[in-house]
């Protein structure tokens, strides 16, 4: 593969961080272009962001807002312009570094207020117009297939402050509400529920009844990738997005190059930029790739990687017309024979191994069948089974510890839509026959 000449790979980087910053809510960025302009600025909206509680009116915060954000508007026209020139000076790509991780700082920073200033609204105007008094609230929090909803929670529920607030924190699923009379008292409680179909007017209304009891200030969170169910909102609902291109393939080369800099390996730059855009935004996938990726920086590894995981789409897209995250989304079979073709076990050239839906999360799996890695399966290492085995997608590190886990069964080489799910166990096949 050529290399990238620097200031390619410069405007490349920015780039992709540049629409990163989108997460943070805001567009805008500052004008200062040495190192001790970058930390005063950096100094100045973390000295705004510290004292955001301690402003008197809201004119004076609204003031300090103003200010931080004509410097992020003009940081960001500093990078946008960067971005389009051919930059060779390192000394110079390296002030634009500092200055891109300092505007970063200042998004950061800024949605904070933001955020604790909506919070505070939000609340003041839910106490007073959406709920009855002493009701619990309810915050839905919104979003597709495996974005993070539940991380999110999980991080907030363990957070020392939150549970200092709540006698009680309890998680349940939608088809259990009812339950829920019998397992709160009168302290104030943390509800998390969540919903994987939609529930009926007459079913919320019993459970909202019955959590009333909770002591005042409990709080109730919905966690769904069903839109419907934000009616039932008293805060309003948050919902959670994947990620652009731009951002999934920044996040995934950070993964993948862990402490060393892409800039001094721009060829492997360039593979882990075309992986990027093979996994299609498969978080999961980018954290098993990017793994092994990082533990092994040699780069016909990558490449077989890179030419392994494009087959495996291809392959889907000619057998069931999607991608395969897509597939995941719609609780479909995934084909993966592509990823199984260099496992210790060879599979039979009349045979196909497909994942099978649920593709589910669990805490602990306590089922018979043999368990398979997927990092091993895609590595070539795995001794596959010779019937039904489960997959371990992935292993979280992080709250809530969740392992991925899919169901993998062969199947003669033939297509099959989404109506078969239900009989994937009659059409298993066993190869010590």
């Amino acid at each position: 593969m050529a290399q990238q000449p620097a200031g390619a790979r410069c405007g490349n980087q920015v780039g992709a961080g540049g629409v990163s910053a989108r997460i943070w809510g805001t567009r805008g960025s500052g004008d200062l272009g040495n190192g001790e302009g970058q930390r005063a600025a950096a100094l100045r909206w973390n000295q705004v962001g510290a004292g955001a509680g301690k402003y008197k009116t809201e004119e004076q915060l609204e003031k300090k807002m103003k200010r931080l954000q004509d410097l992020l508007i003009r940081a960001h026209m500093i990078v946008e312009e960067a971005e389009d020139r051919y930059i060779t000076n390192s000394k110079m790509l390296l002030q634009l570094k500092k200055l891109v991780e300092v505007m970063y700082q200042g998004y950061h920073v800024l949605d904070t207020i933001k955020f604790r200033t909506l919070c505070s609204s939000r609340a003041d105007e839910n106490e007073q117009e959406n709920i009855p008094p002493f009701a619990p609230a309810v915050l839905p929090i919104i979003g597709g297939s495996r974005v993070g909803k539940k991380t999110l929670v999980a991080h907030v529920c363990k957070n020392e402050k939150v549970r200092s607030k709540f006698s009680t924190i309890l998680h349940m699923h939608g088809e259990n509400i009812r339950r829920i009379a019998h397992e709160v008292g009168p302290g104030r409680s943390l509800v998390v529920v969540e919903f994987t179909s939609d529930v009926d007017e007459e079913d919320w209304l019993k459970f909202y009844s019955s959590v009333k009891k909770m002591g005042r200030g409990s709080k109730i969170i919905i966690i769904s990738r069903i839109a419907k169910l934000s009616r039932f909102w008293t805060v309003k609902p948050v919902r959670l997005n994947g990620f652009s291109q731009e951002e999934y393939s920044y996040l995934f080369k950070v993964l993948a190059f862990g402490g060393t800099n892409p800039e001094e390996h721009p060829q492997l730059a360039v593979i882990a930029e075309d992986l990027a855009v093979a996994l299609g935004g498969s978080l999961i996938t980018a954290n098993v790739c990017a793994d092994m990726m990082r533990k092994n920086q040699d780069v016909h590894f990558w490449i077989s990687l890179l030419k392994k995981y494009r087959n495996v789409v291809m392959k889907n897209f000619s057998v069931f017309g999607e991608h395969p995250k897509n597939l995941m989304d719609q609780d479909h079979p995934i084909d993966i024979t592509r990823l199984a073709s260099s496992s210790r076990s060879s599979l039979p050239s009349s045979a196909t191994l497909r994942l099978m839906p649920p593709h589910s999360e669990v805490d602990n799996s306590k089922t018979e069948f043999p368990k398979v890695m997927f990092g091993d399966l895609i590595a070539g290492s795995a001794v596959l089974p010779r019937e039904g085995f489960e997959l371990v997608a992935w292993e979280s590190r992080i709250p809530p510890y969740k392992r991925f886990v899919n169901f993998a069964a062969y199947y003669d080489e033939e297509p099959i839509s989404q109506h078969h799910t239900a009989s994937a166990g009659k059409k298993r096949k066993r190869f010590d026959k």
